[in-house]
């Protein structure tokens, strides 16, 4: 596979004097300058890690305009999170952007029924289930390569890995379906996304729901659409009572069987692991792609140990275990480029922690981008280094969880990594 390098030898060597023999992988451009509310409204509108101070990537704590903390520090994310600020409500921004699109899903509620949704739904995730949804990837992943072979030459993985991830969520949730084709799902998911993800600067600003959004001048159909398919798939799945669950969706009937929900919650819940696995998982795949064309050695030591363990294809759940170098490069890769860049809290009382005072109503981000590359905690942070992974000692504690996908390295009392 060729990729077209994104770095310029002799640019690269006068900005960051580091040879083109082991190039530093490009970065996300951070604020350099404070950022007024306005500014903060618009560029968070376009793309919010633009509005994060580079000063936390030297910083593990700073205090942003008006009622805004960034936090880095590996104790005060703890107990924001899972200590005395576990209670603490998602940043109403947060809801007002998405609530269109997931409703009164897991990843909007609170309280009793987020605990009840996501006693719910972990199972799915269970180890037991993921060799078979595994086989359903590993199909996806013969495709791609077939289409690869067939066509040689520069590969756009911008466009490559989002296709993959909508086919996907096509086999394991949408499948199965008769009266709508693969690509019929497909062309609504792509609607749908592009629905949602038209951020309104007064979302960002907190303004008032009621005050009229530009969205609301759009038509609603690729939301109303991918409901009105979402039920339609879940009704004609639960009509078929298969006795073995053999895609995500089953399983989701399955937990259901167990645990009634009502049908709205349900499409709710249905199209945040849509929502969740779409973007994220395709980022995942793209950067991973770039990592590995910026590092040839890499690639082709990646290579042979696939080769080693999985001769024959399709790779399995099981084979996976036994590739540490591609754990490690994709670990490194989730650090690099976090499939979550950055989520919010809002205070939900006043609480001190490490002498630092949050009253309630204040802003809690965290920006996991800037953690990620913080100086304080890694080790040559903006560079690719994989062996940090390689026989490393597990945290004793997970700061944070942002899907099944997500890795992070930091935890309480964590030694700086290498």
């Amino acid at each position: 596979m060729l990729f077209q390098d994104m770095t310029d030898t002799a640019q690269t060597e006068r900005a960051t004097g580091v040879s083109a023999a082991s190039p530093l992988p490009i970065a996300a451009q951070l604020a350099e300058a404070p950022v007024g509310l306005l500014k903060f409204a618009k560029l968070a509108g376009r793309n919010m890690l633009e509005v994060i101070p580079i000063e936390t990537t030297t910083q593990t704590y700073l205090k942003g305009p008006l009622n805004i903390h960034y936090i880095c520090d590996p104790e005060i994310i703890t107990e924001l999170l899972v200590g005395a600020g576990r209670r603490f409500p998602k940043a109403q921004f947060t809801k007002d952007i998405l609530g269109s699109a997931v409703g009164n899903s897991m990843m909007l509620s609170e309280g009793e029924k987020w605990k009840e949704q996501r006693r719910r739904y972990s199972p799915l995730f269970a180890a037991r289930n993921l060799p078979m949804l595994c086989q359903h990837f590993a199909e996806t992943g013969k495709e791609i390569a077939a289409s690869l072979r067939e066509g040689p030459g520069f590969v756009d993985v911008a466009q490559m890995a989002p296709a993959a991830t909508l086919t996907n969520i096509s086999r394991v949730i949408f499948s199965g379906n008769e009266e709508v084709s693969a690509e019929q799902i497909r062309v609504g998911l792509r609607n749908y996304f592009e629905y949602i993800s038209n951020i309104s600067l007064f979302d960002v600003m907190g303004l008032p729901s009621w005050i009229p959004r530009k969205k609301w001048f759009y038509s609603k159909a690729p939301v109303t659409d991918m409901r009105a398919l979402a039920r339609q798939v879940i009704e004609s799945r639960r009509s078929e009572s298969r006795p073995i669950p053999l895609d995500f969706l089953d399983l989701m009937i399955a937990a259901l069987e167990e645990d009634f929900e009502d049908i709205e919650t349900t499409v709710d819940n249905l199209l945040t692991f849509v929502v969740a696995g779409h973007e994220t998982s395709a980022n995942a795949m793209a950067w991973g792609a770039y990592l590995l064309a910026l590092h040839p050695d890499q690639q082709a030591a990646i290579q042979k140990e696939i080769s080693a363990v999985s001769p024959k294809e399709p790779i399995t759940f099981e084979d996976l275990e036994n590739m540490p170098l591609l754990r490690a490069h994709t670990k490194e890769t989730l650090r690099l480029y976090p499939s979550a860049a950055f989520f919010a809290r809002d205070a939900g009382e006043d609480i001190t922690i490490k002498d630092i005072k949050f009253a309630k109503g204040d802003a809690l981000f965290f920006p996991v981008y800037s953690l990620h590359r913080n100086r304080e905690l890694w080790s040559d942070p903006d560079a690719y280094k994989p062996e940090r992974f390689l026989d490393a000692p597990r945290p004793a504690a997970s700061i944070f969880r942002l899907g099944t996908a997500h890795v992070s390295a930091l935890a309480r009392n964590t030694p700086k990594p290498k």
